[in-house]
């Protein structure tokens, strides 16, 4: 047959044979010639090229790290949510499988936005790149959809009703909307129904799909060959003795080093989130996530405060109020729909043109020029015949926006350091963001620490005593506190008063309707409120407790008005009175309100005691939200070191190979 006179490999070592024997029968060193060795890329790709392949790495790890956590969660309404801190809490390694997938899913958003700006800033969806291009929105698109089915499989609250508001979205649609609607969900309401069909076409019929377009992108690029920041085409100028581009290289080894190296520094960048700020601030992790989904609450009772803006995210000017306020109970009104083409038209007339001027031979466009501003230095164009961006310019390097006189050169970049700078500030203002204070009262520093096993232990003694009669720790089971150092012994002599046994999660015993009789509410678990509650917020509530008569408890809380719970520690603490004084500002003529709280009856405890005491708590808390916080941080430390190890090994070896090109 033909394919056994293909000359066999005989650069693979000791897999000369087996690749041989493949290659008779399948085209693989074909392929790889085609796609990798024999693919020539420009010389002058720089930073913003890393993207692409970063985009395809994070594909990647969210399929696989999806497929191990198939293993154990289960798409049902009633068990999806404990099924999640089952993995988290139960299966080995299980955190570390969820922190990757739920930071593979914001970085996977990060890397191909990136790759959307470079294509825009280099014209990738010029001819005849048009079908490379209209794959990567195809891609996009595809994206936003997986990303929605999977957000609702949690199933939090800001799952559940973040679903219900994108569904009611597509109710707007005129005379099919409402049956769409319907149709989407499965059900008049998300259900069990809904979850169980997101699964599915977040788990198989997205992917599938997603891998399909990917592979034709590609296909569809290496077709045309890859653009450039100078706009040059390589293969109009070719070496008439090898046949090769004079200004492209292979894409291996050269980009794949390079990309390796990429990879390096992008995989410190995941690892810190995902070993050492996981939640990033509430953007990745949202805290009312951590709260079951309930519709009986309702969508008013989410806080939907923006991660780094003050307030609570719910004042008149904020487009998340009104879709979440409810008009009628248990129900969310679709989002103003002819707010959109307003927005969506403001940012056309700042990119008034997608496209970025370049400079050919015959265009009249002038130097760009180094000018001076009052507080920073900037670049600014000096426009001839091109149509102005005057609001991307201060963005772009020289050479994103300008070719050179020689068309036919290309060359490698030293580096784009002002692309770097801003890349750098921007991530410098979402960690700002990220770390900004919320409005609301002020919160007192909770003076936790989680490698205290002795106020550890402290902790979970008041909690088993004091919160165990009315609240639940449905997910946290009592042999977890063996990490603490306690003996199975102990934990069944000090902290099980049931019959509970030491595999056994924390419930209990009060039946849920003398609960909701007594309180009027039944009390909620508190297996996570460590982080759907800050720890300072935890500790803040737990002092702020005062003598309110006109509560059907006798108690009020400055820190949750009106909070049903009774302060169970006053014997402790005492009893505290509200002290409001208001007073005008000369300055502004503004009325200032101030609340303070005095003691008036003495507890058992003195207020450092007493603060102490809830601080004990508190820590247990935050422990039974995360008890694997401290060995993720071990660990975290330990891979990083790994990874600039192999970020200096990848770094040195792409100078190596890069040495020699011009």
């Amino acid at each position: 047959m033909a394919v056994m006179n293909k000359p066999p490999v005989t650069e693979a070592g000791r897999f000369n044979g087996i690749l041989t024997w493949v290659d008779q029968r399948f085209p693989l060193m074909a392929l790889w010639k085609s796609q990798l060795s024999e693919y020539y890329a420009p010389k002058n790709f720089n930073f913003w090229y890393y993207f692409g392949s970063l985009a395809l790495l994070v594909l990647v790890i969210q399929i696989t790290s999806g497929i191990f956590l198939t293993m154990n969660y289960k798409p049902d309404a009633a068990s999806a949510f404990a099924s999640v801190e089952y993995i988290m809490r139960d299966v080995p390694g299980g955190w570390f499988i969820r922190y990757i997938h739920s930071t593979g899913a914001s970085m996977f958003f990060v890397c191909v936005y990136l790759h959307m700006v470079r294509g825009l800033m280099y014209g990738s969806y010029r001819k005849p790149r048009e079908l490379t291009w209209i794959f990567g929105v195809m891609i996009y698109l595809a994206l936003m959809g997986e990303a929605f089915f999977g957000y609702l499989l949690p199933w939090g609250q800001m799952s559940y009703w973040g679903a219900q508001v994108i569904i009611n979205l597509f109710g707007t649609v005129p005379f099919i909307g409402e049956a769409l609607a319907v149709w989407i969900r499965g059900d008049y309401n998300v259900s069990d129904a809904t979850l169980n069909r997101f699964f599915a076409l977040h788990v198989v019929a997205l992917p599938l799909v997603l891998l399909g377009l990917v592979a034709a992108h590609l296909m569809a690029l290496h077709e045309t060959g890859s653009n450039n920041p100078d706009g040059i085409e390589i293969y109009n100028d070719m070496d008439p003795k090898s046949g090769h581009p004079k200004d492209g290289i292979p894409f291996h080894p050269y980009y794949t080093v390079k990309d390796l190296y990429g990879v390096a520094v992008f995989l410190i960048v995941f690892s810190a989130i995902i070993f050492f700020t996981p939640e990033m601030g509430g953007y990745f992790l949202e805290a009312n996530n951590f709260i079951p989904a309930d519709a009986s609450r309702g969508p008013a009772d989410v806080p939907v405060a923006v991660p780094g803006r003050g307030g609570d995210g719910r004042g008149d000017d904020d487009p998340l109020h009104r879709p979440l306020a409810r008009s009628r109970p248990r129900e969310v009104d679709p989002l103003p729909g002819h707010e959109v083409p307003r927005d969506v038209h403001a940012l056309r007339v700042l990119l008034p043109d997608a496209g970025l001027p370049r400079r050919r031979a015959h265009d009249g466009l002038g130097r760009v020029r180094q000018g001076h501003s009052r507080h920073r230095r900037r670049l600014r164009g000096a426009l001839g015949r091109a149509r102005a961006h005057r609001h991307l310019f201060p963005l772009l390097p020289r050479h994103a926006v300008l070719h050179r006189v020689r068309q036919g050169e290309g060359r490698t970049e030293t580096g784009d350091l002002v692309m770097k700078k801003i890349l750098a500030l921007l991530l410098l203002a979402i960690a700002f963001a990220a770390t900004a204070e919320e409005g609301g009262p002020a919160l007192d520093r909770a003076p936790i620490d989680p490698n205290d096993k002795l106020s550890l232990q402290r902790g979970a003694a008041i909690f088993v005593n004091h919160c165990l009669n009315c609240h639940s720790a449905n997910v946290m089971r009592y042999a977890r506190l063996q990490d603490l150092g306690l003996s199975e012994q102990q934990i069944r002599d000090n902290l099980i008063f049931t019959d509970a046994k030491v595999g056994d999660t924390m419930t209990t015993a009060m039946d849920p309707k003398i609960a909701k009789a007594a309180f009027g509410v039944v009390p909620p678990d508190l297996s996570l409120v460590g982080r759907s509650r800050s720890p300072d917020w935890l500790y803040t509530y737990l002092r702020s407790f005062y003598h309110d008569p006109a509560s059907k408890t006798g108690w009020n809380n400055v820190v949750f008005p009106n909070v049903a719970m009774p302060h169970v520690l006053s014997e402790y603490q005492g009893t505290q009175a509200l002290e409001v004084e208001q007073k005008m500002e000369e300055s502004t003529g503004d009325m200032r309100v101030t609340k303070k709280l005095v003691l008036e009856k003495k507890g058992s405890l003195s207020p450092i005691e007493y603060d102490r005491y809830t601080a004990d708590l508190v820590n247990y808390l935050a422990y039974m939200g995360e008890p694997t916080q401290v060995s993720r941080r071990h660990w975290g430390i330990l891979v990083m070191f790994f990874l600039a190890a192999f970020a200096v090994i990848t770094l040195l070896l792409k100078k190596e190979f890069w040495k020699d090109v011009h």
